[in-house]
């Protein structure tokens, strides 16, 4: 009687495929971590308390701060010279805002991987 296994070799390209969605991911969070370090450095040059407008910019941008940070440069997302009330405010909206899209974003990118790994029936 013949013994034949099959050996299970992944594919050169799935090989490729991962590597390559590495070096993207990569990519992306260096472009991230520059907008983010030059946005804040924008925003924090006007003289004055920041307000509302600058407390949903640092909010949205609080979470993409995160590239800097992993690689020890430190980056201020939170103005200690704010309005109180309406920068708090302002700051809790671009928070929830980003994460409202971030997640809303996963959200249907699982549904319609789920939908895609349903069998046809």
């Amino acid at each position: 009687m013949l013994d034949t296994q099959a050996k299970v070799v992944p594919p050169a390209n799935l090989v490729r495929r991962i590597l390559l969605r590495i070096l993207w991911f990569l990519v992306f969070a260096a472009v991230i971590g520059y907008v983010v370090n030059h946005a804040i450095t924008l925003s924090n040059r006007p003289a004055g308390p920041a307000g509302f407008g600058r407390g949903v910019l640092h909010g949205a941008l609080m979470p993409a701060a995160m590239p800097n940070l992993l690689v020890g440069r430190d980056v201020s997302i939170y103005a200690a010279n704010n309005t109180g009330r309406t920068y708090k405010l302002g700051y809790t909206v671009g928070v929830n805002g980003c994460g409202a899209i971030f997640f809303g974003i996963s959200f249907w990118r699982f549904n319609r991987w789920r939908k895609r790994a349903k069998p046809q029936g």
